[in-house]
């Protein structure tokens, strides 16, 4: 009998044992809960690397940020070879009233050519006294007229995004694109540089467009400009009347700047939240410029090599301002 009462009494003091060392280990266990302090802008995790890991981050620098402009467009006008006169071009435009504009252009300035030459005939005609004062005036008014009328059918094509003299050295199996920018773009978008054309009717092929020029007139009510691009057109696949969207990479400086995912505003005031160690991170009240595709251009509030949050900051934003 004694010897059963030591042996239970020994294996009670074993469970005992084995109780206290498991409350013990339960007790000294590292706390997962994020600790916050310094009024909310510091956030630690130090026993959570799960969490951790639920945060994706990036290291800022001063980079050249490149903005896409896209603008509908329409193709206005093709060129193609006469087959009457091989030196040459015929322009196909996709307004009626386009090509009775410039077929009257054309004969005008031919008109001009003729009565210039016969006023010169009529001035020596009547230094010589074989010509009246009458017919040298009626020779200066016909030429004016041409030239008056001249004038108002430049003006028109002007208007609709052509340049004349353009108009007339225009290169054979080329087409013309019209499309409108803001005013606001004007700078960014200079004669000379390329962009990207897509057509409805090829959707799953870039063209490559050359801006030829800007119009001379800004919208007073869209306050857009006419934009006039050039593709070459060697197949003649692309035909006067398709429609199209025109895409421009434009520079818009150097900048330190966020994704706009990293951006959390509270108040009016813009934060972002910087990785100050492996298991803490920082808020940072942070002064913004304009918005570039996905990225927003930071003025003030972060450094080059900064780390910042681009995902979880709003989760972060519920431990730092409480809710």
């Amino acid at each position: 009998m004694k010897r059963t009462h030591y042996t239970l009494m020994a294996a009670g003091l074993l469970l005992l044992s084995a109780c206290k060392n498991e409350a013990a280990h339960v007790q000294t266990a590292p706390s997962t809960k994020p600790v916050v302090s310094e009024n909310g802008t510091v956030i630690g995790f130090p026993h959570d690397t799960v969490t951790l890991n639920f945060f994706k981050t990036e290291i800022i620098k001063t980079d050249n940020l490149q903005a896409e402009i896209t603008a509908p467009a329409r193709v206005v006008a093709t060129v193609v070879s006469s087959e009457e006169i091989k030196q040459q071009h015929l322009i196909l435009f996709d307004n009626p009233d386009l090509t009775a504009t410039y077929t009257a252009l054309l004969q005008h300035r031919i008109n001009i050519n003729q009565y210039k030459t016969n006023l010169d005939r009529y001035k020596d005609l009547a230094a010589n006294g074989a010509a009246t004062g009458k017919e040298v005036i009626e020779a200066q008014t016909l030429l004016a007229n041409e030239q008056a009328a001249t004038i108002e059918h430049e003006a028109k094509l002007k208007l609709a995004g052509f340049n004349p003299e353009a108009l007339q050295e225009a290169r054979v199996n080329s087409v013309w694109v019209i499309c409108d920018i803001p005013e606001s773009q004007l700078e960014k978008i200079k004669p000379g540089g390329t962009c990207k054309v897509f057509f409805t009717s090829f959707p799953d092929k870039a063209f490559t467009g050359r801006v030829e020029d800007l119009g001379d007139v800004v919208d007073n009510i869209t306050r857009m400009v006419k934009l006039r691009i050039s593709i070459e057109n060697p197949i003649g696949q692309i035909k006067a009347g398709m429609y199209a969207t025109v895409n421009f990479g434009v520079s818009e400086g150097n900048y330190l700047s966020v994704l706009k995912s990293a951006l959390v505003t509270v108040q009016s005031k813009n934060y972002v939240f910087i990785k100050r160690s492996d298991n803490e991170f920082e808020r940072k009240e942070v002064s913004t410029g304009p918005q570039i595709n996905d990225r927003v251009i930071i003025f003030a509030g972060l450094k080059e090599h900064d780390i910042v949050v681009t995902e979880g900051a709003m989760q972060l934003k519920g431990l730092s301002f409480g809710y």
